[in-house]
């Protein structure tokens, strides 16, 4: 059935202020500067439960007849929806039960169950946690909401668009450009329905994370794929599979779909801390992260682009890690690996070959009589053109060096991990992600088999729903066969990193 979203809108209007608020749209002079653009952030950080998602839910709940509040609902939630729902519930008087994952952060499930929502974990994502949720609905008589796939969700997540439309006029500036995050496409679809209706000049840009882009590539396919596999690090756009509805409405008026890698997120979330003092979570920092990455792209200049900042649910733990790759994300410092002579003067020589450069990291590790291996972190002043040039000039002076900026192991482990190579027969490397709930790790520990002899492991938590190791596993060459349909059964997301020059360099033996 095709929805009158215009009629839908201007009713969604009479009802979501009931609980939102119209947030600001705030200039960013800094990086309006630094970008030669006129950007502004639509602050959605600032409603109740510091993110859109309660339009879309309250939306949703207030039209619902007297057996339907009756009965109660009930959403699948990983975290902002989850918040939204149950502060709608409370506002109408409504019982609400939100299922999540187990692997929700405390601060997320605290923050529901504070609102008196019931709330149950259940599995290890938010697939899981939605099909527990409808399984409820049916035991229990409850009416599910959904986070995006849904009129009346998508009408309430327009009042946006509606509003970041109205500031620009007021100030009577022309939009050229809003960039919107996007998970099941809720919000782009709502903000697109809007705006492209009024001002179809203006170009509408989803952001999606780089390990999870299911509207992407349902542009590209014509049609909604499920992704096998997603990441998770922003985990209030990881979804599998974009929403029925949302995909329709995107086909038509949606120019586009950007994909950001977690560095770009990480230079995002940065950026709007320094612009505003809020700190944003991973998905609350995709539009702007999308931004940059446009205008680097197209080259424009002086044009009026809004980000809308979706979201600041982040947990405290997650910032160290967040601070780890924003300076990579933003090309303000270089990782890379060499090797140097082993004898008298020769690491004074390329540290004088490095430059006064401020130095990030400096890992220095004997390898055999002949050479050593250095791993490095280099603050930049001017970008990759300054990184190029300074491997340009170790390789000149003869000294063999590896870029490691963009290598997910050496970002993640390697650099917190050197002690030196090993003579380890037979050693494979993988990285495993697995769900970072109590016990997670002695469970997974456990079925590893016997027959094969852990020699390498590091774990880090980043204060995620997933949890991350780099393991190193004696596996004869009999056994490599019966060794990957055993990681295959684990049903655990993993790479195979032996082939990696930072394990080759600083960590293996073979």
């Amino acid at each position: 059935m095709k929805n009158d979203y215009d009629t839908l809108i201007q009713e969604a209007l009479g009802r979501v202020y009931d609980v939102a608020q119209r947030t600001a749209l705030d200039p960013a002079p800094i990086l309006s500067r630094r970008h030669g653009n006129r950007i502004r952030l639509k602050r959605e950080d600032r409603q109740p439960v510091f993110s859109y998602k309660l339009r879309g839910a309250y939306n949703l709940m207030a039209t619902l007849d007297k057996e339907a509040r009756r009965a109660g609902v009930i959403a699948g939630s990983a975290g902002n929806h989850a918040q939204g729902v149950a502060l709608s519930a409370r506002k109408l008087g409504l019982h609400a039960v939100i299922v999540m994952p187990q692997t929700t952060p405390e601060i997320k499930v605290s923050a529901v169950r504070a609102l008196k929502a019931d709330v149950e974990l259940h599995g290890n994502s938010y697939d899981e946690a939605r099909a527990r949720a409808h399984v409820l609905a049916e035991k229990r008589g409850l009416i599910y909401i959904p986070p995006y796939d849904h009129p009346l969700v998508i009408a309430g997540q327009a009042t946006v668009g509606v509003e970041l439309l109205e500031q620009m006029q007021e100030r009577s500036e022309r939009l050229d450009a809003v960039f919107v995050p996007v998970g099941g496409g809720g919000l782009i679809a709502g903000i697109a329905s809007w705006i492209k209706a009024r001002a179809p000049e203006v170009r509408i840009v989803g952001v999606e994370p780089d390990e999870a882009p299911c509207m992407y590539e349902a542009l590209r396919a014509g049609k909604r794929v499920r992704l096998e596999r997603i990441g998770i690090f922003a985990d209030g756009a990881a979804v599998a599979q974009a929403g029925e509805e949302p995909f329709r409405i995107a086909r038509r008026q949606v120019d586009e779909i950007l994909l950001v890698n977690s560095d770009e997120i990480c230079a995002a979330v940065k950026d709007i801390f320094e612009e505003t003092r809020a700190v944003p979570e991973p998905a609350g920092a995709l539009a702007l992260a999308g931004l940059k990455q446009y205008v680097a792209r197209e080259q424009v200049r002086e044009r009026n682009m809004v980000a809308v900042f979706s979201g600041a649910n982040l947990n405290f733990d997650r910032l160290r890690h967040i601070a780890e790759l924003a300076a990579l994300g933003e090309h303000q410092e270089a990782l890379f690996a060499a090797t140097i002579p082993e004898r008298p003067g020769s690491f004074r020589a390329f540290c004088h070959t490095v430059g006064s450069r401020q130095i990030t990291e400096f890992n220095y590790r004997y390898a055999t009589a002949r050479e050593a291996h250095v791993f490095v972190g280099v603050h930049l002043e001017n970008g990759i053109a300054e990184k190029e040039n300074l491997l340009a000039k170790l390789q000149d002076k003869g000294y063999p060096v590896v870029d490691l900026s963009g290598n997910e192991l050496a970002k993640m482990h390697v650099r917190h991990a050197i002690g030196g190579r090993a003579l380890a027969e037979n050693e494979l490397l993988y990285r495993f992600e697995f769900p970072e709930r109590v016990g997670a790790l002695l469970h997974f520990l456990t079925r590893m088999s016997d027959r094969w002899n852990i020699s390498l492991f590091h774990y880090r938590n980043h204060g995620a729903a997933y949890g991350r190791v780099m393991m190193g596993i004696q596996v004869p060459s009999g056994d490599r066969a019966e060794f990957q349909e055993f990681i295959d059964g684990l049903d655990i997301k993993y790479w195979e990193e032996t082939d990696n020059p930072a394990y080759e360099l600083f960590l293996g033996g073979n």
